[in-house]
């Protein structure tokens, strides 16, 4: 069990809890204060200003109406709109303040401008090759066209001779990140959404202190919600006691700022620039399964060897140069990585939730809508906007197997009651829904074609599409994909497929949450 397993490896804390903590600064927290500050305005107004009710309601209406006028004009997506269309009819006027608070991105512009330049100041380090670019377009016009997208949106150049290895479970991952750290030389780079301490990270901690003292550079980077859950503020401190340089990305503090809905959900493990690490499988023990927090954990990953990896070192130092104002590139991204013996193509990439490029969610439609065959996807969820649900549906309306696997075991009990909500639509098009019987799916996958397929960080909900800094890997042609689809297969294998006959029989509790928090979706 979990109290066993940290006997293993370095640990620096005894953690308490901090529920109360991850309650006030949450998003919900938001909500329900703003709720509670309208209903106390409200009564004021009844008490104070009775005589002038009338008034008061007449400019409440003509107010809400040129809001509803400003919000369908709006350029926003059309499921975010209902949603916020919503909120301000129902609530006007703090509706209108949050929808305001939430648009003027307060506390924000800073990190905007600064991520646009660190991406001017790098877009000449990695340049594409013209060869690898045109031997893909030989070999598929459309894969082409889609690193061209890529490229353009955010400087990620496609590779060929790059290695790639697919890890099926967190355990086949955490055993070979032991290998490779271990013969680490130059630089280990860490960039994870959530680390805790137990058997994975002890083990990994172990080994990057020890690396440290051998002068390896050791850098980590992880999310600063990890101090509402995981870890204590002064934790950075505490590794640069190891000889760890650590940073957290936007901690928490004691004021309100739009900069928290913003997260670093990317996981990412880069070693000398030659070897990096991709997938959904965080520095934490249920991820390997060394003990069960939503039964069975079934997660994915792939390494990647070869030139491809110094475009996660690009990504990581991006994310780490944020708030310094003399970054050094030179020293990480002008080391010449080995070419590797192995087929097809390979391209990481990143979304960011500071411009205007929804390169997550664009990578998978363009896979849905050039598929052929099949489009074989897992997920943790499934909240998808009306543009992500229309090419699914299309997909498999002009004969494309699509099937999808997510959990059977939820994690978070409100986006499960989400998916429902999508499932008659989707199977009344043909798309095949299947469930996880044995626990939690937290795999972000798409194969499509015996040709392509995706492994990364970006899950089917709008917290990934929208909102937050997500990382993936691209592959077309990699000796990794047979097996990446039969992965698919055999963990389809240990699922219960979803028809529509089988929709009433779901709890009312999950039927009714998922009618009701519809509205709220884009939010959530």
């Amino acid at each position: 069990m979990k109290e066993n397993s940290k006997k293993a490896g370095i640990h620096l804390l005894e953690k308490g809890k901090r529920g109360i903590f991850r309650v006030i600064f949450s998003r919900s927290g938001l909500i329900l204060v703003l709720l509670a500050v309208q209903v106390l305005f409200l009564f004021s107004i009844f008490h104070w200003f009775e005589a002038f009710l009338p008034h008061i309601y007449g400019g409440v209406v003509i107010f809400t109406f040129f809001m509803v006028l400003y919000l369908l004009n709006s350029a926003m997506d059309p499921t975010a709109k209902i949603t916020w269309l919503v909120v301000v009819m129902l609530l006007p006027v703090f509706g209108a303040l949050l929808f305001l608070y939430t648009q003027k991105n307060i506390g924000h512009r800073a990190l905007k401008k600064r991520y646009a330049e660190l991406n001017t100041e790098t877009a000449e380090t990695l340049v594409q090759s013209p060869e690898t670019a045109q031997a893909l377009g030989q070999s598929d016009p459309g894969a082409a066209a889609l690193a061209r997208y890529v490229q353009r949106s955010g400087c990620y150049p496609v590779y060929d001779h790059t290695a790639v290895t697919y890890f099926p479970l967190g355990e086949d991952k955490f055993r070979e990140m032991l290998i490779q750290l271990e013969q680490a030389k130059r630089f280990i780079f860490l960039e994870y959404f959530i680390v805790d301490e137990g058997e994975m990270w002890g083990k990994i901690l172990e080994i990057l202190a020890r690396k440290a003292k051998e002068g390896v550079e050791v850098r980590m980077l992880y999310d600063g919600t990890c101090e509402l859950s995981t870890l204590p503020h002064d934790y950075p401190r505490r590794l640069r006691s190891l000889g760890i340089q650590s940073k957290m990305f936007a901690p928490i503090k004691p004021f309100v700022s739009t900069h928290y809905n913003y997260r670093d959900h990317r996981k990412i493990l880069v070693i000398d620039g030659e070897t990096a690490f991709n997938g959904g499988i965080n520095l934490a023990d249920e991820y390997i399964n060394a003990y069960e927090k939503y039964g069975h954990w079934k997660d994915t990953a792939v390494m990647v060897k070869g030139e491809a990896a110094r475009s996660f070192t690009r990504m990581f130092l991006h994310m780490w140069y944020l708030d310094e104002k003399a970054p050094d590139f030179d020293t990480f991204l002008n080391v010449p990585a080995k070419q590797q013996a192995a087929n097809g193509f390979v391209m990481p990439y990143g979304d960011c939730p500071l411009d205007k490029d929804k390169v997550g969610e664009q990578v998978y439609m363009d896979m849905l809508n050039r598929a052929q065959k099949y489009v074989h996807i897992m997920t943790p969820y499934l909240i998808l906007d009306g543009e992500l649900e229309n090419a699914l549906k299309y997909a498999a309306e002009r004969g494309v197997d699509v099937r999808i696997i997510l959990p059977g075991v939820p994690d978070k009990y409100i986006p499960f009651a989400l998916a429902l909500t999508h499932y008659r639509s989707l199977l009344e098009s043909g798309v095949k829904i299947y469930e996880y019987t044995p626990g939690f799916v937290h795999a972000k996958v798409f194969v499509c074609d015996d040709r392509e397929a995706v492994v990364g960080t970006i899950n089917l909900d709008y917290r990934s599409l929208y909102h937050h800094f997500e990382c993936a890997t691209y592959l077309w042609g990699t000796d990794c994909i047979p097996q990446i689809q039969d992965d698919f297969e055999k963990t389809q294998g240990k699922c219960r497929e979803v028809t529509l006959d089988l929709l009433p029989a779901e709890p009312l509790k999950r039927r009714l949450l998922g009618f009701i928090a519809k509205a709220a979706a884009p939010l959530l």
